[in-house]
């Protein structure tokens, strides 16, 4: 049996998607998600005010990407209109985002298998728990496949350079500030110098907040948190002891002060 003129196996054909996907998806910069003490933290860097990267599902949940705006972002209004129907038909809680992580990699998935062109995009879909052992970030590629990352995930162009980077600085139970300046270092590339914060996306999912965790940092906000992780930690050394060294006080019975003693109470 002769083959048609122009015939492709069906793996050349998911070769070639697969492959013209992730040139699209390595020509966008690279989305930063991980954990901190009090939530998961979202570092982007994007110069537009208008586009984000990042942005706000449900209660609990956030979203970044990266890739074609207008493939992503019909993503997003798809996982908003998926939350606010669950949530009003059932219950708030009954909209997690494993759930939203299962519609949107059945989505990637059905679009890579029965699309002329898979989408160029790659996402993260992170709930913040009451505790830190609660949390969930989950990583979706454009074929629909699904990680579940543990501590930080990242997502884009040099990725693998990024997450290498970031590694070397993760540790649980970082403040906002020193998973920030991680964050950061890990997106900068050796020698180079950061982004400003003008052309910083940063947003965090604070388990600290009422109902909505959702809470994007700009402005005034995100430059005393940029001061913060900048700022060098020192602690001050211990004097040595012998020469040069305060005399050191002189130990005796315990004298009470002069005057009256101040018991607490308002008088």
């Amino acid at each position: 049996m002769s083959m048609p003129f122009g015939y492709a196996s069906p793996e050349q054909i998911m070769r070639d998607r697969a492959e013209y996907a992730r040139k699209g998806i390595a020509r966008g910069r690279s989305v930063v998600v991980m954990q901190y003490a009090d939530g998961i933290l979202f570092v982007a860097p994007n110069p537009s005010k208008a586009l984000h990267k990042i942005s706000e599902i449900y209660d609990r949940i956030g979203f970044a990407a990266v890739g074609r705006y207008n493939e992503f972002e019909s993503l997003r209004l798809a996982g908003i209109r998926y939350a606010d129907i669950n949530g009003y038909t059932f219950n708030r809680t009954d909209v997690t985002g494993r759930g939203l992580a299962n519609l949107y990699a059945q989505q990637l998935g059905m679009i890579f298998t029965d699309s002329i062109k898979a989408l160029e995009v790659e996402i993260v879909v992170a709930e913040v728990g009451d505790t830190a052992q609660d949390d969930q970030i989950f990583r979706l590629t454009f074929d629909g496949s699904v990680f579940d990352e543990q501590g930080m995930a990242v997502i884009g162009g040099q990725a693998e350079a990024v997450a290498g980077r970031l590694k070397e600085r993760y540790s649980e139970g970082l403040e906002l500030p020193q998973a920030l300046d991680a964050a950061l270092s890990a997106l900068t590339e050796p020698g180079g110098e950061r982004p400003p914060a003008g052309q910083l996306e940063v947003a965090v999912l604070d388990r600290g907040r009422e109902h909505r965790k959702f809470l994007r940092l700009a402005g005034p906000r995100l430059e005393r948190l940029l001061e913060s992780a900048a700022a060098p930690t020192e602690t001050p050394a211990a004097p040595e002891s012998g020469e040069g060294a305060p005399p050191a006080p002189e130990t005796g019975p315990p004298i009470a002060p002069d005057g009256d003693i101040d018991t607490g109470s308002a008088g």
